[in-house]
């Protein structure tokens, strides 16, 4: 038998099929699994498929939570990705959006009875992506100048981000006289306006729902990593390291400083998951804010091959999951809340460590003349 791959086989995909089709068949092929899982447990695929297309999309309401949840994958993603491009594994987003949601509270709550709410908003945005990227930097550091692997730190700052935290909530922060964690509320001049509120302001009527100005936010932040990485020369550079950190060396490149900068752009885009859910929702500090959204932003990364537009995709599929599965797993007992984890396993798995499964047949479909 010849083992010798076909020509077809070895071209290159156009850009578009990189980017959108082959995700999309990595999804379908979860998706397969998912129904033959269903069918097993005696569950009617297509109809399972419904209620979690109803459940994240079939209102204004349920439309509006997927677009919020997609909010934060769309933080962490972004942030995975700018250490992607860098040739870095973040592992730390969980950690670094804790922090920097503390950054955020502690400016509000400092400053929420002397400044005006405009004022007040955008210097917690700004104390959530610099306390985000300040807890970046200890790892960069440490990997810049003493050769400590990322991968392990960033994974242990989540840890000691999630012990400050309950320290700090517990201990110092906390509310007088409130038997729960959490800081007193911040002032109405601190909240971000709902999206509601906003379309209701151009006569455009929406049911209310979590969805804040926040997901803008996170819109411009992809255009603005899409800017950076591909239209200045600190992302040419950052983009070189990543590909092959010697001839970045041999340009002049600083090793260091990129790493520096990667890891603190990164953190400071995952504090924007704080930005979200104490400025947008809770309106006061409070303990799991990031509820695994750090964890999540990789295989949003992943699948969205590191390219913002990517992304953003990503982020409106697992923001849909979180929804919609909801709504799957009230109407239907038999899918329970762990099964629609096993859903959003099996679209990381086949998004993730199968990603490259369907290439072969896309190459031989759509692969370009070398």
């Amino acid at each position: 038998m010849s083992l010798v791959v076909p020509r077809s086989a070895r071209r290159p995909l156009p850009r578009w099929v990189e980017i959108a089709v082959l995700p999309l068949v990595n999804v379908a092929l979860a998706f397969f699994v998912v129904g033959i899982i269903a069918r097993i447990i005696g569950v009617e695929p297509f109809d399972a498929l419904k209620l979690l297309l109803v459940g994240a999309f079939g209102s204004s309401e349920s439309i509006g939570y997927t677009l919020y949840y997609a909010t934060n994958f769309i933080f962490t993603g972004l942030a995975v990705a700018i250490a992607f491009h860098a040739g870095l594994f973040n592992i730390g987003g969980e950690g670094q959006a804790y922090i920097g949601g503390l950054g955020c509270g502690l400016a509000v709550l400092a400053l929420d009875s002397y400044l005006p709410g405009p004022l007040l908003i955008l210097l917690a945005i700004v104390a959530a992506a610099a306390f985000g990227a300040a807890w970046a930097a200890v790892p960069a550091w440490m990997q810049a100048w003493r050769g400590s692997h990322i991968v392990i730190t960033t994974i242990m700052f989540n840890f000691v981000a999630s012990a400050l935290m309950v320290y700090l909530l517990v201990n110092v922060l906390i509310a007088p006289g409130s038997m729960t964690a959490q800081s007193r509320g911040f002032a109405d001049s601190a909240s971000l306006p709902s999206m509601q509120a906003v379309l209701e302001s151009i006569s455009i009527a929406v049911a209310p729902s979590a969805l804040n100005l926040a997901f803008v936010l996170a819109l411009l932040s992809s255009i603005a990593v899409w800017v950076f990485l591909w239209r200045t020369s600190w992302g040419y550079a950052l983009r070189t390291m990543g590909h092959n950190a010697e001839a970045a060396i041999y340009a002049g490149t600083s090793i260091r400083r990129m790493t520096m900068l990667a890891m603190c752009l990164s953190g400071a885009l995952a504090g924007g998951v704080a930005v979200n859910e104490l400025l947008g929702v809770h309106h006061r500090i409070v303990l799991d804010f990031p509820a695994g959204y750090g964890f999540a932003g990789i295989a949003v990364a992943l699948m969205g091959r590191s390219h913002p537009l990517g992304i953003v995709l990503a982020a409106l599929l697992f923001g849909a999951l979180q929804q919609g599965g909801a709504e799957l797993s009230f109407e239907i007992p038999a899918m329970t809340r762990e099964m629609v984890v096993v859903i959003q396993g099996l679209v990381i798995l086949f998004c993730g460590a199968l990603a490259h499964l369907p290439r072969p047949w896309l190459q031989a479909l759509f692969g370009r003349r070398g």
